[in-house]
C-alpha cells in the first residue's frame, strides 16, 4: 500500500458539532470518475502525508502519487471507493490479483500455499491505497472504506504491500486484523516492502489461521 491512513493531528469535533462517522457516505466511482478525481486525491496524499508524523520515513510526493494512480486505473479490475461529505474526505482503491500469481512477484521464499490456492483460484483483491482525511475518525473511515471495497468485488482475501519502513500504517493495518505473511522486493525496487493479507468469511480465516498464528513473530518491535 503505497498511500495509507494517516494518524498525524486529527482534528477533535466540538461540543454539538456532528461526528464525521454521521455524515460520510461511501460510494464506489469508475474508471472515468476516478480520473477526473485525481487531482483532489492528490491533495488528500499530500495533506495527509504533511500532517503525519513520519520521522525516518519519507512519502513519495504529488507527482509520484498522481504516476502510480494512472497506473492503477489502467489495470483490468480497477475499482474505486470514495468517502464524502459535503466534500471528499478519503478513498481506496485497487484491483483484483491475477491468477498466475504476477503481483507476488520478488515475495522472499515460498508462497503459502493457503494464498497460493486462493491466488489460483481468482479471491484475491490488492488494495494499492487507502487515502482518509486527517480526523479523530479518521481510522473509522478508513476501515469502512476498506470493508466496502473488498466486500464489493467479494474477495476471499485482501493483500496490500506495505513499506517496511512505514510504521504508522503497519500498526493501524494489524490493528484491523491484517496479518503479515512476509517480505516483498520488486524488480529494480529499492524498497523492502512487507506483505499483508486479510482473510474474508470463516473459510479463508480457518484456511489462514497457521498464519495468524505466526504474524505475531514477524512484525518489529
Amino acid at each position: 500500500m503505497k498511500a495509507q491512513p494517516r494518524q498525524g493531528q486529527p482534528h477533535k469535533p466540538q461540543a454539538g458539532e456532528p461526528s464525521i462517522m454521521d455524515a460520510v457516505r461511501l460510494r464506489r466511482v469508475n474508471r472515468s470518475l476516478a480520473q477526473d478525481l485525481s487531482g483532489k486525491l492528490a491533495d488528500l496524499y499530500v495533506d495527509a502525508r504533511e500532517t503525519s508524523p513520519r520521522e525516518a520515513y519519507r512519502a513519495p510526493g504529488r507527482q509520484d502519487f498522481l504516476n502510480r494512480l494512472t497506473g492503477d486505473i489502467r489495470r483490468p479490475g480497477f475499482a474505486m471507493v470514495i468517502a464524502e461529505t459535503d466534500h471528499l474526505v478519503g478513498c481506496a482503491y485497487g484491483f483484483p490479483v491475477r491468477s498466475d500469481g504476477f503481483w507476488w512477484l520478488g515475495f522472499d521464499g515460498a508462497l503459502p500455499q493457503s494464498i497460493e490456492q486462493l491466488t489460483a483460484s481468482g479471491g484475491v483483491f490488492a488494495i494499492t491505497s487507502i487515502l482518509v482525511q486527517v480526523h479523530e475518525q479518521g481510522q473509522d473511515v478508513a476501515r469502512r472504506l476498506q470493508e466496502r471495497l473488498l466486500s464489493d468485488h467479494q474477495a476471499s482475501l485482501g493483500a496490500t504491500l506495505v513499506d517496511q519502513d512505514d510504521h504508522p500504517t503497519l500498526a493501524s493495518l494489524r490493528s484491523w486484523g491484517w496479518l503479515d505473511v512476509g517480505e516483498v522486493r520488486r524488480p529494480a525496487d529499492p524498497t523492502m516492502f512487507r506483505a499483508l493479507v486479510f482473510p474474508l468469511g470463516e473459510r479463508t480465516t480457518a484456511r489462514l489461521e497457521g498464519l495468524a498464528h505466526d504474524a505475531w513473530t514477524r512484525w518489529p518491535g
